[in-house]
């Protein structure tokens, strides 16, 4: 288990025991036994000093074994423990917010599904899935956040404006010129422009291809929902499985690789090329 899925199953494990020991039921509980043993300490001659705190623990002890057997609840409790680290509010276009938030609405359908009872290699390693689903959506959610960024950079629009009127005056003028010197600093600043609006058009292709595999990542999120749903409902060999488990690898892997060249020409956090 890699040290990401470790933290995830450890977040599962928290989410799960905090809403156990917290439940407003345990709360009545204790204050019930409290009060009781304090009014009626022997409401029956043989009742011993003890019998309202082993009623209130028993009590206590179902409460919690009820909580953290409880699928579908702890199900939506780890999904909302991990989904609670991303900030929809930073990301200010509305398409792409409804994008994350849709992913996060697969993600809950597909972890409900695969944390309850079944077969396969989905339903023997609920953790190692969602370990899965956690990179795959934190990927998108970084995507997302960078062609957020990319949309609203001013500078990037004034750049791709300014930039092939540049490039075309400085050719004009060293055309015209007769100087050694200058002609070789007209030269440098000429490459320097050149090179920055390749970047540029670099940077504009990758966000294009970004933009689709966006689209592309959340048609395979619905394909597996429905993939999920089809082998919870049929009786199928573990292979089945693990072959849409490689699906997700493949999903996780290609957003990684788009981002990492993103990452290498343009800062999103501070808006510059890179």
């Amino acid at each position: 288990m890699t040290s990401s899925g470790t933290d995830v199953r450890d977040k599962a494990r928290r989410a799960i025991v905090q809403y156990a020991i917290f439940r407003w039921e345990n709360a009545i509980v204790l204050a019930g036994t409290i009060v009781l043993t304090g009014l009626f300490p022997h409401p029956f001659a043989w009742w011993p000093i003890w019998g309202w705190p082993l009623l209130g623990l028993i009590g206590i002890s179902a409460i919690f074994y009820s909580s953290i057997t409880d699928e579908d609840n702890n199900a939506t409790l780890v999904l909302k423990s991990l989904q609670s680290r991303y900030n929809l509010k930073e990301i200010k276009q509305a398409d792409l917010r409804g994008d994350v938030e849709l992913a996060l609405e697969f993600q809950r359908r597909i972890q409900t599904q695969v944390r309850q009872k079944g077969h396969g290699v989905l339903w023997e390693r609920p953790e190692d899935t969602a370990n899965q689903m956690e990179k795959w959506i934190e990927n998108l959610y970084r995507l997302a956040m960078r062609l957020d960024a990319y949309r609203r950079d001013a500078l990037l629009q004034n750049q791709r404006e300014i930039v092939p009127q540049a490039i075309k005056d400085l050719t004009t003028r060293r055309k015209a010129e007769d100087n050694p010197n200058l002609q070789r600093q007209l030269d440098d600043l000429l490459a320097s422009k050149q090179t920055q609006w390749e970047t540029l058009e670099a940077l504009d292709e990758r966000m294009k291809k970004a933009e689709l595999q966006l689209e592309q990542t959340l048609a395979a999120m619905a394909t597996v929902d429905s993939q999920v749903k089809l082998i919870a409902a049929q009786d199928v060999d573990s292979s089945r499985s693990e072959n849409l488990r490689a699906d997700i690898r493949e999903q996780i892997e290609r957003l990684n690789d788009l981002i990492s060249s993103i990452n290498e020409v343009y800062d999103y956090h501070s808006r510059g090329l890179a």
